[in-house]
């Protein structure tokens, strides 16, 4: 057979060169993609037309033989004929629609019919037997498709029917029991008894000591936890009346509130602070006023300012505005090793605020801003927003929770609607309370931490919220959680 190769840029040039070297009767063995361009692979209808004479001749000879998939086949030339004149872009599509992959079946297909031919000619064994066997059935002609030549196609072969295995023998020993999963919903079923005797027990107790029922609803309104209410309400003692039983709340929730009262202030005592905390708290505020409270009594060349704010755009230039205002230089670090420099350049100042990136909670930056301030000389105060909600106030708190002490500012109370989440989640995580900020005058709006000031701000009933439960709602609250309230106990009055 007359196979050649043929090389070009694209199928149509590479089919040209073929029409040329085998003119109108060419046919497309293969056509594939090269690092250089197209690969064709064409031979002459007359070595097919050689091929289908030598096959018809051995049908001949045995008529038992089925025909060959190509008896009916069209030639080229006939086909034209037939359909009629053509232009030169349907004939390269009818080209190109010769399948690769069908043509190679064929071709493989003629060579097992040979090889089959050889093999009957030493064990006498007729073509049309190994035709008719179950193992491989006839072949069909009109299984060969045409296809395009650039689309893969997946080849059926034939599914032989698996040999039957003999079905494993039946145990009569009885099921294992799964210990592991039989214990855990024992477990389970344990903590849910126990769950409703407790609620049972506390809906009782509540109904015979309405006292308690209405300080837990009022707890609940006022935005504290259900976790800090009832922990609080069960210590509460018994045989008060309601003025007595209000008065004991305040001074527990009053003592478990710690604040610097007993210090002196942050600006008076002095010190390297860095004011870390979420986006938009108000750190440079804050920083602003308490640099300014600083300077009023030690005067401007006792504090002194660097942000390592070095995201936000303008963050620099807000505190230098602040420091311009107030006679002091503010100064810019962009890592620890500036940190460190500037830390020892003014190491004579009475007060060092470190303004900082605001950073949320599970941002991945958190780690790096906290290791430029893993100093040992550099204090950190957590700045919270006291109108967040409560499950924020508890990310931000339990992210930024360090070991040594935990001290916090308290801003933006005059936008808080409810006070109760913010002092909850002081409570809960003991942290220190050094001063609250009630607006953005700089440095007006601060006060100093006032535990009985802000414990009787939060239990004023505002006005009804959609968000507040009804007294029917209270049995939902009663549950008592699994984990602790706080690290150290509640501390009665």
């Amino acid at each position: 057979m007359n196979i050649k190769r043929f090389h070009a840029a694209t199928s149509r040039e590479a089919l040209a060169k073929a029409r040329m070297a085998f003119g109108d009767g060419t046919l497309i063995l293969s056509n594939r993609p090269t690092p250089n361009g197209v690969e064709v692979v064409a031979t002459t209808e007359e070595s097919l037309g050689a091929l289908d004479s030598a096959a018809e001749t051995v049908t001949e000879r045995r008529p038992e033989a089925a025909p060959t998939p190509a008896a009916g086949r069209k030639s080229l030339q006939e086909r034209a004929a037939l359909s009629g004149p053509r232009s030169p872009i349907k004939e390269d599509t009818e080209q190109l629609a010769m399948s690769t992959l069908s043509f190679q079946d064929y071709v493989r297909e003629r060579m097992l019919r040979r090889r089959s031919e050889a093999l009957q000619q030493v064990s006498g064994v007729s073509t049309a037997e190994i035709e008719r066997a179950p193992e491989a059935p006839p072949a069909n002609p009109a299984t060969f498709k045409k296809h395009n030549p650039l689309r893969q196609v997946n080849h059926e072969l034939p599914v032989r029917t698996p040999r039957r295995e003999a079905p494993p023998p039946v145990s009569l020993a009885a099921p294992a029991v799964d210990t592991q999963g039989l214990m855990q919903e024992l477990h389970s079923m344990k903590e849910l008894i126990e769950d409703r005797f407790n609620t049972l027990s506390w809906l009782g107790q509540a109904r015979q000591d309405p006292i308690q029922s209405n300080l837990m609803l009022k707890l609940i309104r006022a935005g504290y936890s259900p976790t800090l209410a009832r922990a609080v309400l069960e210590r509460m003692p018994e045989g008060m009346d309601a003025a007595e039983s209000v008065r004991w709340l305040m001074d527990v929730l009053e003592h478990n509130l710690h604040t610097d009262a007993g210090q002196p202030a942050i600006y008076e005592e002095g010190g390297i602070f860095a004011l870390v905390g979420s986006t938009g708290v108000g750190k440079t505020t804050t920083t602003a006023k308490l640099a300014a409270l600083c300077a009023r009594i030690h005067g401007p060349g006792s504090v002194g300012l660097i942000t390592l704010d070095t995201y936000r755009i303008g963050a620099h230039d807000q505190l230098r505005s602040y420091g311009r205002m107030l006679g002091i230089v503010a100064h810019l670090a962009h890592d620890r090793a500036a940190l460190q420099d500037l830390l020892g350049l003014l190491s004579g100042k009475k007060m060092v605020l470190i303004d900082t990136t605001g950073i949320a909670p599970r941002d991945p930056r958190k780690r790096d801003m906290l290791e430029v301030l893993d100093l040992p000389e550099v204090q950190r105060l957590l700045v919270l927003n006291a109108s967040s909600h409560g499950d924020t106030l508890d990310d931000t708190l339990a992210a930024f929770k360090t070991t040594g002490a935990q001290q916090a500012i308290l801003t933006k109370i005059d936008e808080a609607v409810k006070l109760g989440p913010a002092i909850d989640a002081l409570i809960r995580h003991q942290m220190v309370l050094r001063g609250v900020t009630n607006g953005q005058r700089v440095p007006e709006d601060w006060e100093s931490a006032n535990a009985h000031q802000l414990i009787a701000s939060s239990m004023r009933a505002p006005a009804r919220s959609a968000f507040d439960p009804k007294a029917a709602d209270l049995s939902f609250f009663f549950t008592p959680s699994s984990e602790p309230v706080l690290e150290k106990g509640l501390v009665d009055a």
